[in-house]
C-alpha cells in the first residue's frame, strides 16, 4: 500500500513538473518568435530612411531605390516555400531559423561594406533569403495554436514587427551620428545600419539556441497531457486495490500489459505524446497533396489576392513617401525617422485593437472593415496627394491624413487574411502553404516599389491603379464572403471537408 502511494505521488509530481516545463518552453519559444519579428521590423526601419541617401552617394540611378527594396522580397519569395517545405517534412523549425539567420548576418555585413551600388543590391538579395524562414514560423504557430486563438496570436506576432518599426527610428537617432573608421571600413550614417543589424542577428542566434524548442503540435501535446492525467488517476485508484486479486492467476503478477507498454517515457522534459505519422515523419505530409486542389479554390484565391494587393499598395506608398516628403516638405533622415516612428505607434495600436476585435467578430468581418478603410485611404491620396495644392500647412495635413488612413486599414487586412488562410488550408502542409502565401506577398513587395519608383512623377496613374486593384479585391470578397470561414473538419480523415 505504501509503495503504491509513493508511486502515485511520484507520478503526480513528475507530471506536474513536466507540464510546467512544457509551458515554460512554450512561453520562451513564443517570446523568441516575437523577438525574430521585432528584429525584422528594426532592420526595415533603420535601412529604409537611409537607403535613398546611401544610393545617391554611390552614384546610383533613381530606379535603384526600387531595385534595392525589391531585391529583399525577391529572394524571400524564392526561399519561403523551400523553408516551409523543409519544416513540413521534418516538423522542426529551430535548425531552419539558425540556418536562415546566417544569410541575414552575411547580407547586413555586405550592406555595411558598401563599396558599390551593386554590392548594396546584392546585400539585400542575400538578407532576403533569411526572411524566408517566416513561412516555417507561421506553420509552427498554426500547428501550436487553436483555430479560435490563431488571429490573436498572429496579431501579437505582427505587432512585434511593428514594434520593431517603431524602435528602429530610435536607433537611427544615434546611428546617424556615427563617423569613424573600423579597419578598412567607414562607419557613417549610411553604413552603420548594416553593422548594427549584423550584430543584432548574431545575438539572436544565441537567443534561438538557448530559448527556442521544437515543441510538439498542440493536439499531440494535449493528448499527452490527457494520457498522463489518466495514468496518474489510475495509479491513485490502484492504491486501494490489493496487489493480487482473489481470482487472478499467479503468472499475471509482475507482467506488463499492452496499455502500459505503450506509455512513452520522456527524459528531456517534454510532455509525452503518442507518436503519429505527422510528427515522427513515418508518413509523408505531401502524400496525396495536390497544389491545384489546395490553392485553386475560391476562398484561397481571394485571400492570396488580398495578400498581393494590400502589400503591393503598401510598398508602393512607402516607396513614394520618401521622395515626396523630400520634394514637398524638405524632410531629411531625422524627419523621416520621426515620421516612421509615429507610424509605428499607430500600427501597433491598430494591431492590439484588431487582436481584441478578432475575439468579438469573425475574421471575414475584420477583413471587410479593413478593405473599406483601405479604399477610403487610397481615394483620399488620389484626390489630395497626386497633385498637392494650397498652402504648406494644408498639403502637410492632407499628407498626414492620407498616411493615417492607409496605416489604419493595414492591421485589419493583414491579421484577418493570415488567420483565415491558415484555417482554409491543410494543417499538415501549413509551412509550405504559408511559404506560398508569403511568396505572393513577396511578389507584391517586388512589383510595388518598381511600380511606384517609375511613376513618382505621375501619381495619378500610380494611385489610380492602386485604387482599381482595391476595388477589384472588394468585389471579389463580396461574392466570396460566404466561403471565407473555417471549414468543418472530419476527424481521422485524410483531409478537411466542408460541412455543406
Amino acid at each position: 500500500m505504501r509503495t503504491c502511494s509513493n508511486v502515485a505521488k511520484y507520478a503526480a509530481h513528475a507530471f506536474t513538473k513536466q507540464k510546467m516545463d512544457y509551458r515554460r518552453k512554450r512561453k520562451l519559444t513564443f517570446f523568441t518568435i516575437g523577438l525574430i519579428f521585432l528584429l525584422s521590423g528594426v532592420e526595415y526601419a533603420v535601412i529604409l530612411p537611409t537607403i535613398w541617401g546611401y544610393l545617391q552617394i554611390l552614384s546610383a540611378q533613381p530606379f535603384f531605390l526600387g531595385l534595392g527594396l525589391s531585391a529583399f522580397s525577391l529572394s524571400g519569395l524564392l526561399s519561403g516555400p523551400l523553408f516551409g517545405h523543409w519544416s513540413d517534412r521534418t516538423r522542426t523549425t529551430k535548425g531552419i531559423i539558425l540556418f536562415s539567420n546566417l544569410f541575414e548576418i552575411a547580407g547586413n555585413f555586405m550592406y555595411f561594406m558598401g563599396y558599390s551600388k551593386w554590392l548594396l543590391l546584392s546585400s539585400r538579395l542575400v538578407a532576403g533569403i533569411g526572411a524566408g524562414a517566416g513561412s516555417s514560423i507561421f506553420g509552427f504557430l498554426t500547428r501550436n495554436t487553436a483555430p479560435e486563438d490563431r488571429a490573436t496570436v498572429f496579431a501579437a506576432v505582427m505587432a512585434c514587427r511593428q514594434a520593431g518599426l517603431l524602435i528602429g527610428p530610435a536607433f537611427n537617432l544615434f546611428l546617424r551620428l556615427c563617423d569613424f573608421q573600423l579597419g578598412p571600413f567607414v562607419v557613417n550614417k549610411y553604413t552603420s545600419p548594416g553593422l548594427f543589424m549584423c550584430v543584432m542577428w548574431i545575438l539572436l542566434q544565441l537567443v534561438v539556441l538557448l530559448m527556442y524548442w521544437d515543441l510538439p503540435p498542440l493536439d499531440a501535446a494535449a493528448q499527452g497531457v490527457d494520457e498522463e492525467e489518466e495514468e496518474v488517476d489510475e495509479n491513485v485508484e490502484e492504491e486501494e486495490k490489493p496487489l493480487m486479486g482473489p481470482e487472478e492467476p499467479l503468472e499475471a503478477y509482475g507482467t506488463v500489459n499492452s496499455d502500459q507498454s505503450e506509455t512513452l517515457i520522456t527524459t528531456n522534459g517534454d510532455l509525452p505524446h503518442h507518436s503519429s505519422p505527422s510528427i515522427t515523419g513515418e508518413s509523408d505530409p505531401f502524400k496525396n497533396f495536390s497544389a491545384s486542389k489546395e490553392f485553386l479554390r475560391e476562398e484561397v484565391i481571394v485571400l492570396l489576392t488580398a495578400q498581393f494587393i494590400t502589400l503591393f499598395n503598401q510598398t508602393a506608398l512607402e516607396t513614394m513617401v520618401t521622395p515626396m516628403t523630400q520634394k514637398y516638405f524638405n524632410f531629411r533622415e531625422l524627419e523621416n525617422s520621426v515620421m516612421y516612428c509615429l507610424c509605428g505607434v499607430e500600427v501597433i495600436v491598430g494591431f492590439f485593437f484588431v487582436r481584441w476585435l478578432s475575439r468579438q467578430v469573425a475574421d471575414r468581418v475584420v477583413l471587410a472593415v479593413g478593405l473599406i478603410i483601405c479604399n477610403i485611404s487610397c481615394a483620399w491620396c488620389l484626390i489630395f496627394l497626386a497633385n498637392p495644392q494650397g498652402t504648406f500647412a494644408w498639403q502637410l495635413a492632407a499628407f498626414i491624413i492620407g498616411v493615417f488612413l492607409q496605416l489604419l486599414g493595414l492591421p485589419f487586412v493583414a491579421v484577418s487574411q493570415v488567420s483565415l488562410f491558415s484555417k482554409v488550408t491543410a494543417e499538415k502542409t501549413q509551412g509550405f502553404s504559408q511559404g506560398v502565401r508569403r511568396s505572393v506577398g513577396g511578389l507584391a513587395t517586388i512589383l510595388g516599389p518598381l511600380w511606384a519608383g517609375g511613376l513618382t512623377g505621375n501619381l495619378y496613374v500610380m494611385l489610380g491603379m492602386m485604387l482599381a486593384l482595391l476595388a477589384l479585391l472588394t468585389i471579389m470578397m463580396m461574392f466570396s464572403y460566404d466561403r471565407l470561414v473555417e471549414p468543418c473538419v472530419v476527424h481521422h480523415a485524410e483531409s478537411p471537408e466542408d460541412c455543406g
